[in-house]
């Protein structure tokens, strides 16, 4: 989904993101605080850096860590080639480390460059990886109305009040209460004008940033419901759900890489028209011997498997570029990449055919990057030019089986 479609851009002049990671993961267990346990071999934090990254009218990601962990989350930033974030050190608590990302934004000497002033600002735990551009817009929406929004959810289970000897003092009517989640989003005046005139009792021990804004500047939050997948890794079961998660989403992804042709663009296009309904599909149109930085951000992201689409005789090179490259990124191939190699042929080329030659060698290079885990498939489409229709049926009857 396009933002500007949905008149994101100019209905709200600029979105940064804050996201709070300087917990320690003593629920987690073990000595590596959550945020930096690695799923797919990748931190978990930086999950979620990526998921703020899609969204395009995000300007600024502000990730706030431990001192201690600075080090570490800059390595993350460079290693994973993560843009638009800022790094900021974390207080004692959860609200003295959001202050201190919202610092970055007002303080010219608490960092060594003043950002740029959000109108509104997200607020969301480093530790909840999934969250999609859908319910960030709706939260964005909501604060730019009411001045501060929140993500809900429905209680699982009644919750109860004990009294002072243990025994049960009263309950809740389950119906009427709602968990908060993650995200939520404020205008950033408001937020900031909340923190500022925090006591040092709601800065030790508050969590809930919506009542900030209502405690502090009367404004009540907009709360929007969110969905199942908003959850929080808390405990070490919830990695290895995360885990299976990523493992899902892997399987549902796809790019579909074509040159500049126009003909060759037109198929990818009917491709991704196919598949859109299925699979979450990313097309683009590169030249590879230019490396193009969209498909390195696209390696980056994690993306395990590649549609490319072309119409030369000879591919193999092709293929051998985006294969290095896919090498020289940082996916960790511990899930298999899957890359599938299109070759077309119109009517209109009838000197267009591989020979067993270039055969043997497609073979040959596929046996040997199969050893890396990377999984190349050949396959050849002959077409007239009148029948592109036809193709896209043909296209997903051949990588759907």
């Amino acid at each position: 989904m396009e933002p500007g479609g949905r008149e994101v851009g100019p209905a709200v002049k600029a979105v940064a993101a804050v996201l709070p990671a300087g917990g320690s993961g003593e629920r987690l267990g073990g000595a590596t605080p959550k945020q930096f346990c690695t799923v797919q071999g990748r931190p978990l934090v930086s999950y979620t850096v990526r998921a703020m990254e899609r969204v395009s009218w995000i300007s600024d990601i502000i990730v706030v860590v431990s001192p201690e962990n600075i080090e570490t989350m800059k390595s993350i930033i460079e290693k994973y080639g993560h843009k638009r974030v800022t790094v900021a050190e974390g207080g004692i608590t959860r609200h003295r480390s959001i202050f201190n990302g919202l610092k970055l934004f007002s303080e010219n000497g608490f960092s060594n460059h003043l950002l740029q002033k959000p109108e509104v600002v997200i607020i969301h735990d480093a530790v909840r990886p999934f969250v999609e551009e859908d319910i960030l817009l709706k939260v964005v929406m909501a604060a730019k109305e009411h001045g501060a929004a929140g993500a809900i959810r429905p209680l699982v289970s009644t919750v109860i009040a004990s009294g002072a000897d243990g025994c049960l003092d009263h309950s809740l009517e389950r119906a009427r209460y709602r968990a908060s989640e993650m995200p939520q989003a404020f205008l950033f005046d408001i937020i900031y004008q909340a923190y500022q005139q925090c006591t040092d009792y709601d800065l030790d021990y508050g969590t809930e940033c919506l009542h900030l804004a209502l405690k502090y500047c009367q404004i009540n939050a907009k709360l929007v419901e969110g969905t199942a997948d908003l959850w929080k890794v808390t405990y070490k079961r919830d990695l290895y759900a995360a885990e299976s998660i990523i493992k899902d989403n892997l399987s549902q992804q796809i790019c579909i890489i074509t040159d500049v042709k126009e003909a060759v663009v037109q198929v990818g296009f009917l491709l991704h028209e196919s598949l859109r309904s299925q699979l979450k599909v990313e097309g683009i149109s590169v030249s590879l011997s230019k490396r193009d930085s969209h498909l390195q951000n696209i390696f980056s992201g994690q993306c395990y498997n590649f549609v490319c689409i072309n119409d030369k005789k000879y591919a193999t090179e092709e293929i051998q570029q985006l294969v290095d490259m896919l090498e020289k990124s940082d996916i960790p191939l511990l899930h298999p990449v899957v890359l599938i190699s299109v070759h077309l042929n119109s009517s209109e080329n009838t000197s267009f055919s591989i020979d067993l030659e270039e055969l043997t060698r497609m073979k040959k290079f596929a046996r040997e990057v199969k050893r890396k885990n990377i999984l190349v498939y050949g396959l050849l489409l002959q077409y007239k030019a009148e029948e592109e229709i036809s193709i896209q049926r043909k296209f997903q009857s051949e990588l759907m089986e």
